[in-house]
């Protein structure tokens, strides 16, 4: 999957098409807050789409556009080649939409709540796959005020999968799960990319992002500040080598292109070329015989990544990573 970038756009490129697409987006609420400020992206065919920001990023606004549960401010969007909003009875259908909260009857059981979305459902699961789906069989003769939180979210996931959904929105999908719950929950998911589900998902996980995402897109007041494949967008922030150095070796005696930073013994190097600079230092160590205790090199992380843009609300950015001229960090095909 190539990501191409323009000014606040991320485009997908190799698929057969485009099942989600926003174009300059905007949300503005009264009192003329922009929560959305003109993004632009495309969502291909059989494609997880991971959005990622910051409280008050503007995720949950862009997603309600995308459901058609609000009218955009400005600029446009298409699902499934339609307006969410304004042609909702040709797009709802085909979509499954799992909240941040779900209200359910809470006197119903876990099998009559199914049952009675499945009678509003076109196409519906039979009852018994729909929970089988998401390990809730067993908790069928449940009431609903007796399940756990994590519990919950498995409902709310079996509900937005009755009716087959050939796009699935997941806002914050596996809060309140246990690990294993939530491990079982990314399997899905990948089972229905793979059968060709387009999924959308928001979460706070950014562990879940890198596992789930094909792409994603990290948000920042309104806009997309920097966007690709999780390892592309890892790829923009440099790799880090730590180490303690012995007594007696000081930080200067360590060669000058390695760029280290010191706090006292303690030694941090942030390179782009990580295998280059580890064998340099390892060429170094080995010649003078100097022992690197708790060497650990790795390349950045997805959370580094994300804590740069988030950074930014006290204005300690770091540079090329949302620089808030609205172009983010371009990840070129």
């Amino acid at each position: 999957m190539t990501t191409t970038r323009g000014d606040n756009a991320v485009r997908a490129t190799d698929v057969d098409w485009n099942v989600i697409e926003a174009d300059r987006l905007r949300r503005t609420y009264a009192g003329g807050f922009q929560a959305v400020n003109e993004i632009s992206f495309t969502v291909g065919e059989g494609e997880v789409f991971a959005l990622l920001g910051t409280n008050g990023a503007g995720k949950t606004s862009t997603v309600e556009m995308l459901e058609g549960l609000a009218r955009p401010s400005g600029g446009t969007v298409r699902v499934l080649g339609h307006d969410p909003y304004t042609d909702r009875a040709a797009v709802r259908p085909r979509t499954g939409v799992m909240l941040q909260e779900g209200g359910f009857p809470t006197d119903l059981t876990v099998k009559e709540t199914v049952r009675m979305w499945s009678g509003c459902t076109s196409g519906a699961r039979p009852v018994g796959e729909a929970l089988d789906l998401v390990g809730m069989a067993k908790r069928a003769g449940v009431r609903v005020k007796q399940l756990s939180g994590g519990e919950r979210r498995r409902l709310d996931l079996a509900l937005a999968l009755l009716g087959r959904p050939e796009v699935l929105f997941l806002d914050e999908p596996t809060t309140g799960l246990d690990a294993e719950g939530r491990r079982d929950t990314w399997d899905l998911v990948a089972a229905l990319r793979d059968g060709g589900t387009t999924v959308l998902l928001t979460t706070h996980y950014l562990e879940e992002a890198e596992s789930l995402a094909d792409r994603l897109a990290i948000m920042h007041g309104g806009r997309i500040e920097v966007a690709g494949t999780p390892a592309e967008v890892t790829a923009t922030r440099p790799a880090r080598i730590r180490f303690k150095l012995p007594d007696g070796v000081a930080p200067g005696q360590l060669p000058l292109t390695l760029r280290a930073a010191a706090d006292g013994p303690h030694i941090e190097i942030r390179t782009q070329e990580l295998q280059r600079d580890l064998a340099e230092l390892l060429r170094w160590a080995e010649e003078f015989g100097v022992h690197l205790a708790g060497l650990d090199a790795r390349s950045a992380s997805l959370e580094e990544a994300f804590l740069d843009i988030a950074a930014q609300r006290t204005g300690a950015g770091t540079p090329g990573v949302g620089t808030g001229d609205n172009k983010g960090t371009g990840v070129a095909a």
